[in-house]
């Protein structure tokens, strides 16, 4: 890769904090915070973004950003008055900005009549009379040969002892040295034999010596020229680089220097980077980033997750040697064990990302969604700086914009229904992030009108999807939402009404491991819940067993665990059983039978049953043979090699090498699952027998 690509790349990657930068502000804007900074915040995103596309000649980017910034530049000036339209004005010119960043980005194809037609608006806001729009051509650039070095780097070895003369005449060693470090890449280390005891110490007679490593184009005339000054006050000796100190060139050498700190031995490192210098004067930013490909990442998270598959192996290999709990051995695996859950809790905060750019995202897509339904629509933020695993982050894109167009057109009513319903005339829909149990918590919720659930069961029908003389529960009529195929769109609009959508939300949160839900009440508005794990490499679980084969029951849904008594355990006329527990009936659903292990059904005198609970917050209690463990295990996807297997959400690897099943807790509450149905009424007690 170039020089060239290697900016350009570094230029799209500045780009996207500088779209978060001008978002934020003109979110604040339109909250009405009135703050100098922030509208200078906005222009210098804007006309950053100019400048850099200026570079790398798109032409287009520039020509709109530079109408953008002007409107900025008129309002933070004072000389253009903030009306009602200017801040979504320029929000859709932020939106329309993203899109040329994309484009020039992907290489695609621009929508020229949206942006001829904010240019328009733009316009209308620029005052030609009073202040003459000056004309602006951007300068490209030729990356390639602007960072290539003029001379070949020189590596040298420096000795530097200050006489008293040089104290004596006003002169500081480390000022001398800071003018060279930021010439080229230099480490500093202080000779610590050179320095007598303190008993011994003179101030007239000093022994301070210093041993730099410089590296540099022309270092030697550099150090002639930092140095000339003390001539003749000062031991100066310059040698050519050896091995027994290793100074790394990196391309800041060549532009803006930082330098490089070593500690050969006896000698102790003087620090001078950045961070912790104390005299040159330069700051850096206390969280300091480093940039990694997302490769080298991925291929680090697999290996600890193998390192982790290993730790399970050894313990398993450790556990058949029946050795004293009191064994050496026994506490060597138990800090195995911890460095290994510290090492991937390390690894995956690397990962985490706060999903700050996707609400910001979702913001655009309610925009975009609210002018082509020609309704007033306000997107309200909640916990954008909650994180989670990048590559969730990514997944969870078009399944969000799946939800937020539903809920535009769907959920929110127009202007006169609003007014007709006593409501404001624009319409909410709360976007909001947070951690619940280990988990991520996603809520996509409108003050709409909420489900109809008469024209939603009418729709099913019509369409064949359940049964004419169908009886459901308000929550089984929800999630007829999710079927493949379903609208309640009569009419194909940009929108919606093709008979994708929820479906594919659906789908798209499965392939997560998560779990979506739905509540709503006529009138109020609709929340649809997501829940997803924090990262798709783990998962803590209970190791179970079910006729026979070993499975995993994801913490996350587990309420608790418990052997019940025989009189707990109720058998319904229905045939289905229930479970007395705490004055309420949950239903009791045998994972062997809804696996297809029939023949291995576990006894219902000896069998453990887990108590969980689903995304609608019902309760249910699985039918194990038995519980073995608590542990963390590494998640292996099965749907690329066996498709989807209900009840089945991933595999793992056991220490023993045995492969052990996920379970999907949603689907074993299904009501064909879960053959119990709710208790019935105290006058129908009679239907109901202890097993």
């Amino acid at each position: 890769m170039s020089n060239s690509d290697d900016i350009r790349a570094m230029f799209f990657d500045e780009c996207s904090d500088l779209m978060e930068s001008l978002f934020e502000g003109l979110t604040r804007l339109e909250e009405g915070v009135p703050e100098e900074d922030t509208v200078n915040a906005v222009f210098r995103a804007v006309h950053s973004i100019k400048g850099g596309a200026g570079a790398f000649k798109l032409a287009d980017l520039v020509l709109f950003a530079h109408k953008f910034e002007t409107v900025l530049d008129e309002l933070r000036s004072g000389r253009l008055e903030q009306d009602d339209k200017l801040i979504p004005t320029m929000l859709r010119a932020a939106d329309h900005l993203t899109h040329l960043v994309e484009v020039a980005q992907s290489e695609s194809e621009i929508n020229h009549s949206r942006g001829t037609e904010l240019l328009a608006e733009l316009n209308a806001y620029v005052d030609a009379s009073v202040l003459p729009e000056a004309e602006f051509t951007p300068m490209a650039m030729d990356f390639d040969t602007m960072f290539m070095p003029p001379t070949p780097n020189e590596t040298l070895e420096i000795e530097f002892r200050p006489h008293a003369k040089l104290y004596h005449n006003g002169h500081d060693p480390l000022l001398l040295i800071d003018a060279l470090h930021k010439q080229g890449a230099l480490s500093v280390a202080i000779d610590l034999d050179a320095i007598t005891r303190f008993e011994n110490y003179d101030p007239d007679a000093p022994t301070l010596k210093f041993k730099l490593t410089f590296l540099a184009s022309e270092a030697k005339r550099l150090i002639k020229e930092n140095f000339e000054f003390v001539d003749g006050i000062c031991d100066l000796t310059i040698t050519e680089f050896t091995p027994e100190i290793a100074v790394v060139e990196t391309a800041a050498a060549q532009s803006q220097p930082d330098p490089l700190v070593v500690e050969p031995s006896p000698t102790k490192a003087l620090d001078t980077s950045p961070k912790t210098s104390g005299f040159s004067g330069r700051g850096e930013p206390a969280n300091a980033t480093l940039r990694v490909e997302l490769e080298k990442v991925d291929r680090l998270i697999n290996t600890v997750g193998e390192l982790i598959i290993n730790q399970a192996m050894v313990n398993q290999r450790i556990e058949q040697l029946n050795l004293a709990n009191d064994s050496d051995l026994w506490s060597d695996m138990a800090d195995y064990k911890v460095l290994a859950r510290d090492l991937q809790e390390g690894v995956m905060s690397i990962r985490a990302q706060p999903v700050k750019p996707l609400f910001q995202r979702m913001a655009r897509i309610t925009r975009e969604a609210a002018d082509t339904s020609k309704k007033s629509v306000r997107l309200v933020q909640v916990g954008e700086n909650t994180e989670v695993d990048k590559t969730v982050i990514e997944r969870l894109a078009d399944p969000l914009t799946h939800m937020i167009r539903n809920a535009v057109d769907h959920g929110l009513e127009n202007g006169e229904g609003r007014k007709a319903a006593g409501k404001a005339e624009v319409g909410t829909i709360t976007l909001s992030a947070r951690h619940m149990s280990g988990n991520l918590m996603i809520e996509v919720a409108d003050d709409g009108g909420g489900l109809n659930r008469d024209r939603i069961l009418d729709i099913a029908i019509s369409k064949g999807l359940v049964p004419r003389n169908a009886e459901l529960q308000d929550g089984e009529i929800d999630k007829l939402l999710f079927l493949p195929g379903f609208s309640t769109n009569k009419e194909v609009s940009e929108l919606s009404g093709r008979g994708v959508g929820m479906d594919v939300v659906k789908t798209a949160v499965q392939a997560l491991g998560g779990r979506i839900a739905i509540s709503s009440a006529l009138g109020k508005g609709t929340t649809f819940a997501i829940v997803l794990p924090l990262t798709l490499a783990v998962v803590e679980g209970i190791v179970i067993s079910v006729a026979g084969e070993t499975m995993i029951v994801p913490i996350t849904a587990v309420l608790e665990t418990f052997r019940p008594k025989k009189s707990e355990i109720f058998r319904l006329a229905s045939g289905g059983r229930v479970l007395s527990i705490r004055g309420e009936y949950v239903p009791i659903v045998s994972v062997a039978g809804c696996l297809g292990f029939e023949a291995g059904m576990a006894d219902p005198q000896t069998a453990v049953l887990v108590l969980v609970e689903n995304m609608d917050h019902s309760r249910f209690a699985l039918e194990v043979d038995s519980i073995h463990d608590q542990r963390q295990v590494v998640i292996k996807s099965v749907s690329g090699d066996y498709g989807t297997i209900p009840g089945v959400s991933a595999a793992t690897i056991m220490g023993n090498g045995q492969i052990a099943l996920i379970l999907d807790v949603d689907h074993l509450s299904n009501k064909e699952n879960v053959v119990a149905s709710m208790p019935p009424p105290p006058s129908q007690t009679a239907s109901m027998s202890n097993e």
